[in-house]
């Protein structure tokens, strides 16, 4: 099983505080199944600073192949739309999307309304224009979605994948997304659930998501 967003690099972001803290969160990966990871700190302010994060991931992936050989890790980054507008699309998107593969991790902003998808589409299809796959973080999390489901339709049918965060079925970070996720699982919109872990404990959510809504066929694509 891949985790694809995950806070678990050492010192650089809200996630694992180091290198300790992020072993402990491999290991509760481990435990559920997850046989391959992308770490994906914030691209985001304050948290963003490249070099120390390429430089954190060099550490916990030389710990990793010790600790859990068994388990592949990956770069990528969870990237702000807002921050990638303040970097410049066409400049940064090579270096933010996943090193293995060419998707791109792209979180919008949890207020958004819907006048706000105009930028954002625009944003995407120059990302797909440089031949990223763009997948769409949390959208349970987004106020404009959970007002207005149609918007999540419009992300699919313009080619995105959406990526279901795991905390939802426990109502969410912010305590409003499991009724609006459950409606996407519903229509199977979303092609991907992630942990978006920060500490060792959210393992135990992405493992009953997934019994919940992969093992049990709830919807899950």
């Amino acid at each position: 099983m891949r985790d694809m967003h995950c806070h678990i690099l050492p010192g650089v972001d809200d996630g694992a505080r180091d290198l300790d803290a992020s072993l402990r969160m491999l290991e509760a990966a481990r435990a559920v199944g997850v046989t391959s990871m992308v770490c994906t700190p914030h691209a985001r302010s304050p948290y963003f600073d490249y070099e120390k994060m390429v430089a954190a991931y060099q550490e916990f992936s030389a710990a990793a192949a010790k600790a859990a050989p068994e388990v592949h890790v990956a770069m990528g980054f969870e990237v702000a739309h807002r921050k990638l507008m303040q970097l410049g699309v066409e400049e940064w998107a090579p270096y933010l999307r996943f090193a293995e593969t060419e998707e791109f991790l792209l979180e919008l902003d949890t207020g958004c309304v819907a006048a706000d998808f105009q930028e954002y589409e625009r944003t995407i299809y120059t990302l797909q224009g440089m031949g990223f796959t763009v997948i769409i973080a949390h959208p349970e999390r987004y106020r404009a979605i959970q007002k207005d489901i149609q918007i999540a339709r419009n992300l699919v049918n313009m080619g995105c994948k959406l990526q279901a965060s795991a905390d939802f079925v426990a109502g969410g970070r912010f305590g409003r997304e499991k009724k609006p996720a459950k409606r996407m699982f519903e229509e199977k919109l979303y092609t991907y659930i992630a942990s978006d872990a920060h500490k060792p404990e959210h393992y135990a959510l992405l493992d009953r998501a997934r019994r919940d809504y992969v093992v049990r066929g709830k919807h899950f694509r």
